[in-house]
Formats: structure tokens, sequence, C-alpha cells
């Protein structure tokens, strides 16, 4: 899970308390750094603040679905009229709850989204294939199947869960990667990836780094 708010009194405490309910949980402090976790780290919900520093809530939140991620998203504020909250749910917003609340409504309102995240993200497209998260595997368009080892299918993930965007190798290594001390690693599971699947599942943007192909 991913909080976007700048009250650092009221992050500090939501963090804990999430925490204490089994969430993994990071931190952002401005629009602009939640807009760079949630394109490079795969959530099951981001909740987001509206007025944030840098880069506000709702702009933040259409960026993301400009760019197809798709991750469930709470507006927590305190912006609360009916003209505030059809701003949200427009922007793209699955759930908006007002400030003040209670810490019980919003862990519901939270297992709710985290239920419908793991309906949703049982399945990933790649082109005509799809990757099949609870039997790490992908399928192919001709119907057969390919196995993936732990670490094929991390990367895979991270990158059809974000399709349109580029990943560079250091946020890979980062996010998929962290123990891993060759600095070609990502390179290598990339390899892996189009020997097993096809070259054309992992897309290189020369300079830069990688994107999800297609099959």
């Amino acid at each position: 899970m991913l909080l976007v708010e700048d009250d650092r009194e009221l992050v500090e405490l939501l963090a804990a308390a999430l925490r204490g309910e089994g969430y993994a949980v990071d931190v952002a402090l401005d629009g602009q750094r939640g807009l760079h976790l949630a394109l490079t780290r795969p959530y099951d919900v981001v909740v987001i603040d509206r007025g944030l520093p840098v880069l506000d809530g709702l702009d933040l939140l259409s960026r993301l679905r400009s760019r197809s991620v798709r991750t469930q998203a709470l507006v927590l504020t305190a912006m609360g009229s009916v003209h505030d909250r059809i701003d949200g749910l427009d922007a793209g917003a699955d759930d908006y709850l007002v400030k003040p609340f209670d810490l019980g409504e919003l862990t519901a309102r939270l297992r709710a989204l985290c239920r419908r995240a793991a309906e949703l993200a049982a399945v990933l497209r790649i082109g005509a294939g799809r990757l099949e998260l609870e039997q790490h595997q992908v399928v192919l368009p001709d119907g057969s199947t390919v196995p993936l080892t732990s670490r094929e299918f991390a990367l895979l993930r991270v990158l059809a869960t974000h399709p349109d965007t580029v990943h560079t190798r250091a946020a890979l290594r980062r996010t998929v990667f962290h123990d891993a001390y060759s600095p070609s690693i990502v390179d290598t599971y990339v390899h892996y990836l189009r020997s097993k699947v096809g070259r054309t599942v992992v897309h290189t943007v020369q300079g830069v780094g990688y994107r999800l192909g297609a099959l």
C-alpha cells in the first residue's frame, strides 16, 4: 500500500495503524514522490490526499490513469463537497473518504479495495497473451503455457502492471533484484524471459531501459 499525504503526524499514525493490520506500507510526502513510487512499484492500493505539495492529488491520480496504472485508489481529503467528490471519482478514484474520518471505516474500505485488487490482478494482459499471477505462468496466444521462475515472474509482473511505463535498469534492480549484486542482473533476466516466452515480450527503449512488449 502507498500513502501519499503531506501531514507528517497523520501519515505516521496511519502507517503505524495499517502496518498493525498486516499491510506493507510505503509513504510519500508530496505528489511527485507519490507519482514516482506508484509508477515504479506494484501496489494493491494507493491512498491519496488532494492538497499535496509539488503535485496535487487529483493530478497525480489522472497521470496514473493516463499511463494505464489501474491500482485501486482511495482519495482521503478534507475536501468533501458533492462537487469535490465528483471531481475525485472522475479523476479515477475508486473510493473517496472525507477527513475527519473513523479509522475503522477507513480500514474497512481498504479491505474492500484490496479484495477488488486481488480479483482484478489475477490475470495481467500481455498483448494477445496473459500473465497468470497465481500460477506464475504465461499463457501464449495459442493457449500453451510457459512456467516462470520466481525472479522471471517478478520482473514480468512489474512490467505488466505498468505497461506504458519505461523502467530504468536501476529502478528494476531496486524493485525486483534488490538483493542481487550483479550489475547486469536485469539484462540477464530480460534475456531469460525472451528465450522462454518470445523476443517481443519485453521492449528495449534504447538508453533508458525496458517496458512491456506484446505476445
